[in-house]
């Protein structure tokens, strides 16, 4: 059955170009059960070809109509094949993580094929410590990086002895709870209509909107913490982009993280910030390329709904997004930490102030120079908004298994921007925090490089912190 494409999925249908994919990715590392045979990945490859029934969200595929004025809609595809879908590869030798990242770096770079349910799941074997890698990606027009997220959590287990386990587009692993279908197969980023004409203010909860529009911009102007940006400096990040990609990765411990975190009276996501803000400020002097005005980050939040259960300010979450100065000016690392713990908190403050809808519009406004620069073809004449964007997603607590194989790392692959070359995503797993850095080949050179420097950052906030 045929299904109209929102207008946000369809707007990153149309963003895509060949120097722009719009594909969020995961990359996971498992390690094999003790009973495993040789060709356990390839026995894991042929069994997801045997799959009986695909979920709802795998087999549709993008349309235009030849009437209706062109209108995008999703559509079943008839002649679906899973094996374009789902491919097995091998990694050249020595088979290190490094042969892993430069395949993971290619396989990103490809668009989805439009002709086709936009999705692509590697098996990846020939890892010399034996392990089995998989590369997931999924256009952002059926899914955020959230909702992936979720996608494959839903395939696994914390059971090591649970076999013959469904894959994410198995339909069995979507049927399992009608809950968690439902989160799995809707884009957090579907937003109902209604809801975007609340934002533009049509609705009388929009109408408070100016006076928080105005102690904002008041703030924003002024080169304070706010959750609107003008004061972001000409970075290398901010030019036009290709579409080739360079992706890096690595997890610290969580445990170290949080001690730094708790002696010096921060958040632990005030912590990776300025783990991020200290390598990228090392990576830029490296390369003599460092501003004199501190980079800037756009940071996603959850924010907790204030006010009664109605659609003003009802209950559950509402997500919003902060301006963060990174403190790429400041040499010392606990100086860094303090200014990036005091622009969250102003950040936070000003977006709490204010109804869902009122977040809503307000990060819209946030993000419309960023998307107007590129249009504009402006990158590198005028200032951006923000310099780069640093999301950090909480995952699972516990140790996950897929037919007995261990989850060892999860890493998220994003999605670089035309005017912002540069992506740090993180989500915690267990008892690490993994780190996927996604970047234009061409404008980031030496990307691994931020990982040298995330490590060395880490150790200069405990010594800072005192917990060393």
């Amino acid at each position: 059955m045929a299904v109209t494409i929102d207008p946000t999925s369809l707007g990153f249908l149309l963003a895509e170009n060949r120097n722009q994919p719009m594909h969020v990715a995961g990359l996971q590392l498992f390690e094999k059960p003790a009973d495993a045979g040789p060709h356990f990945a390839r026995e894991l490859y042929e069994s997801s070809l045997d799959t009986e029934e695909i979920a709802p969200l795998f087999i549709k595929k993008p349309v235009r109509t030849l009437g209706g004025l062109g209108q995008w809609i999703w559509t079943e595809d008839t002649e679906f094949d899973i094996e374009h879908h789902v491919r097995h590869s091998a990694l050249p030798e020595p088979g290190r993580i490094r042969e892993l990242l430069e395949l993971v770096s290619r396989l990103h770079g490809q668009m989805l094929a439009r002709e086709r349910p936009l999705w692509e799941a590697h098996i990846i074997e020939g890892l010399t410590d034996g392990r089995v890698a998989m590369y997931t990606k999924m256009h952002h027009a059926l899914v955020d990086g959230i909702s992936a997220m979720k996608l494959m959590q839903n395939a696994l287990s914390t059971d090591p002895d649970r076999r013959h386990m469904p894959l994410p587009f198995d339909a069995r692993a979507t049927n399992r709870s009608r809950k968690t279908r439902e989160v799995a197969e809707r884009s957090l980023t579907e937003v109902p209509m209604d809801a975007l004409r609340t934002a533009m203010g049509v609705t009388a909860d929009a109408a408070g909107l100016p006076a928080a529009l105005i102690r904002t911009l008041t703030k924003g102007l002024r080169n304070e913490a706010s959750a609107l940006s003008f004061y972001a400096p000409k970075s290398m990040f901010n030019v036009n982009i290709t579409g080739s990609r360079r992706f890096a990765a690595d997890d610290w411990p969580l445990e170290r993280i949080r001690a730094i975190s708790k002696a010096s009276r921060t958040t632990l996501n005030d912590v990776v910030l300025a783990m991020c803000g200290g390598a990228v400020r090392n990576y830029l002097m490296e390369l003599d390329r460092l501003p004199g005005a501190s980079l800037v980050s756009m940071v996603p939040v959850g924010l907790k709904s204030r006010g009664a259960d109605s659609e003003e300010g009802g209950g559950g979450n509402a997500v919003g997004s902060v301006m963060v100065k990174l403190g790429t000016d400041l040499a010392d690392p606990a100086d860094r930490l303090a200014a990036i713990h005091a622009s969250m908190k102003a950040g936070k403050e000003a977006l709490e102030s204010m109804t869902p809808n009122q977040i809503m519009a307000m990060s819209a406004l946030g993000m419309a120079p960023s998307l107007a620069i590129p249009m504009l073809r402006l990158n590198g004449i005028v200032r951006p908004p923000f310099n780069l964007i640093i999301s950090n997603v909480p995952g699972p607590r516990s140790v996950q298994y897929l037919n007995g194989a261990r989850l060892t790392g999860s890493y998220p692959v994003s999605v670089p921007m035309q005017g912002m070359a540069l992506n740090i995503t993180c989500n915690s797993y267990a008892d690490d925090m993994c780190f996927g850095l996604t970047g234009c080949r061409r404008t980031v050179p030496h990307l691994q490089r931020l990982l040298t420097h995330l490590d060395d950052e880490l150790t200069a906030l405990e010594n800072a912190a005192g917990v060393a």
